[in-house]
């Protein structure tokens, strides 16, 4: 059974607790992932952020607007107790539980500001909104933006002259670790005629290793043939590893002939280029920052 959304959530969370006995949250997370017969990799699947599982994200919100709506009471840390409005719910309220029906309750209203009146397109957004916790909307807002930022990152680096590209190449290289110092790097790569880049690059910072790179600023293919060229010089060379970067893409029959070699070949194209650039910070300043902060629990505990 695929993770259901949280306010799918709900309910089965009010319900678990129905007897009116203070309840772990931990043993509500474990009852709760039962009752939806998640499998082991379910349970284990996190958010992009990767500090919380996607259920227990899932269920910690449902356990929130619950609360702030009245249904449910926080009688200690780390406890869920129902309420009498709780029960109440379960008896006349709705099988499956959403932030619209909550928002009858005036404490709930409060807290979920509501937002303005729209077109039909903007109210089927908001619902669409409310499948996701507000973790992973946030999740998915960041990656909508990152996916932006690396395609005009793409278009950049296509429209570049081979000069400026053998710069990018090497000084990628750099901020990921490899290279020793940028008069070093700057040495170790030479032009070419073919609009890229070749040449030799140290591994670490005392050259106890080498890479051999190849960069192709294309928007072409890269096929087979160019993959087996550079692994002949590879060999040729006795090299242990190489890098072929590109602005466009890999064939399959590309990637294939970088499998199973005793040399290590990684293929870089344009898209995975310019996430490592974002990943890296080159090319990109940081244009806002939001801090998300959490309750420090520790800090209230009186033992």
């Amino acid at each position: 059974m695929a993770i259901p959304d949280f306010q799918t959530v709900m309910r089965p969370v009010l319900a678990t607790v129905q007897d009116g006995v203070p309840l772990a949250l931990n043993e509500l997370r474990e009852r709760v992932a039962n009752q939806f017969q998640l499998t082991e990799d379910e349970r284990k699947e996190r958010l992009p952020s990767g500090h919380q599982t996607v259920i227990n994200n899932r269920i910690g919100w449902a356990r929130t607007y619950l609360n702030k709506a009245g249904l449910l009471c926080i009688p200690a840390r780390g406890m869920v107790q129902i309420t009498a409005r709780g029960k109440e719910a379960l008896t006349s309220g709705p099988q499956r539980i959403t932030v619209g029906w909550l928002k009858q309750f005036p404490e709930f209203a409060d807290f979920h500001t509501a937002k303005p009146q729209g077109s039909d397109a903007t109210v089927a957004k908001e619902l669409d909104l409310a499948e996701t916790t507000p973790d992973e909307q946030l999740a998915e807002a960041h990656q909508t933006l990152q996916q932006s930022l690396v395609d005009e990152l793409l278009a950049q680096v296509r429209a570049a002259t081979p000069s400026f590209f053998e710069q990018l190449v090497v000084d990628l290289m750099l901020a990921m670790g490899y290279g020793g110092s940028r008069k070093e790097a700057g040495k170790a790569t030479q032009a070419t005629n073919d609009d890229g880049i070749d040449g030799i690059i140290k591994e670490d910072k005392l050259g106890l290793d080498v890479i051999y790179l190849q960069a192709k600023r294309w928007s072409n293919t890269v096929h087979r043939p160019e993959i087996d060229k550079f692994i002949g010089a590879l060999t040729r060379q006795r090299a242990r590893k190489g890098v072929f970067i590109t602005t466009s893409e890999f064939s399959s029959g590309a990637r294939e002939a970088a499998l199973g070699l005793d040399i290590k070949v990684v293929l870089i194209d344009g898209v995975e280029l310019a996430r490592l650039m974002v990943e890296n910070n080159l090319g990109v300043s940081v244009k806002q920052v939001y801090e998300v902060k959490q309750l420090d629990s520790d800090y209230f505990s009186e033992d």
